[in-house]
């Protein structure tokens, strides 16, 4: 005779599980104060105040479009686009205070937002839509983007005295030693890392990315759902580029080239499974911190510029790799968790 017993219960599966999520963005942490460590050992000067305002603004920017790229990668998708939308979203701004020196700074900062927020839906309705995968769907609008954006400058570049002086203390000013850049984007990070633990809107985004099949039988609307984290990635990609010309209060047909490969690379180092379903916008933003870190502690030691993005690919490599043990290693202590004993 066989008799079927309640599953076994494995209460140290489920926080061994949660522990190795959180490894993650906690090999991050460590690996930051490592890198930060030896550099200040091998040249003091880095850990001085200034140096440490130079990481903490040169990471911002990246750091605030990973925050969007994190909200699109969760569902399984990216974002290509976030680099030349900041690059026109900053030219654009350019040309109202040349053309209207006493523009208000909110109005500035609107105009950005609407360029990002109009192309991130666009994005949003192609891949939603027409299922078009968002790879090919953003790589495009990159192009188109980035061919608008040179029609439009014709090898013209934004003059720094144009730019009015209130509009450039948000790109360098500090406050405590805390550059208002920083601040701005930590403040976003809350906000939406918030959004997407306590939301129910937010939560969704990870039921698409761990199961999208399993998330529309369950009733998540996940159509809107992805198309809405394409417009907040436009829209904080446009928010981007007006902080970019706050911050150099210049921009040419050039701007904000490279940004989405950046931004890819800090999201998946920062632990977001480019596989969708998990991670967070605070582990995007270290990611994005860890990695200006090393560009800078690299200057430091003197060592060649040519290595910065061999570092990052690395890195990108390495996070992808262990995104994916950890994936099947969480799989298995959760399949674990539920077998069933015969008697």
């Amino acid at each position: 005779m066989s008799l079927t017993v309640a599953p076994i219960s494995r209460p140290g599966g489920v926080r061994r599980s949660e522990l190795l999520l959180r490894a993650r963005e906690l090999s991050i942490v460590l690996a930051l104060l490592i890198v930060f460590g030896f550099t200040t050992l091998k040249n003091h000067e880095f850990a001085n105040a200034a140096s440490i305002r130079q990481l903490l603004s040169g990471a911002s920017l990246v750091a605030l479009l990973a925050v969007g790229q994190t909200l699109v990668v969760v569902t399984r998708n990216v974002d290509l686009s976030v680099g030349s939308v900041l690059g026109l979203s900053a030219y654009l701004v350019g040309t109202l205070f040349r053309a209207h020196p006493n523009a208000p700074i909110a109005l500035a900062f609107l105009v950005g937002i609407g360029v990002g927020v109009l192309i991130g839906a666009i994005n949003g309705i192609i891949t939603t839509v027409t299922r078009v995968p968002s790879l090919v769907v953003t790589l495009a609008m990159l192009y188109i983007v980035r061919g608008v954006d040179a029609e439009i400058v014709n090898a013209k570049q934004i003059d720094p005295t144009l730019i009015p002086h209130s509009f450039q203390v948000v790109g360098y000013e500090h406050i405590f030693g805390i550059p208002w850049l920083a601040i701005i984007v930590t403040v976003i990070v809350i906000a939406v890392g918030f959004y997407m633990r306590s939301f129910r809107a937010g939560r969704d985004l990870y039921a698409i990315g761990s199961n999208p099949d399993a998330a529309t039988l369950a009733g998540v609307p996940s159509g809107r759902r992805v198309f809405t984290a394409f417009v907040v990635s436009g829209g904080l990609a446009g928010l981007g580029g007006a902080l970019f010309l706050a911050q150099f209060a210049t921009v040419n047909a050039t701007g904000g080239s490279g940004y989405e490969l950046n931004v890819v690379a800090a999201v998946v180092v920062g632990g977001v499974a480019i596989f969708g379903g998990s991670g967070t916008v605070f582990g995007a933003a270290l990611g994005a911190l860890l990695l200006n870190t090393i560009n800078q502690a690299l200057v430091a030691a003197k060592v060649s510029a040519f290595w910065n993005q061999a570092v990052a690919g690395a890195l990108l490599l390495a996070a992808i790799a262990f995104d994916r043990w950890l994936s099947l290693r969480v799989e298995r202590l959760e399949s674990g968790r539920g077998e069933r004993h015969v008697v």
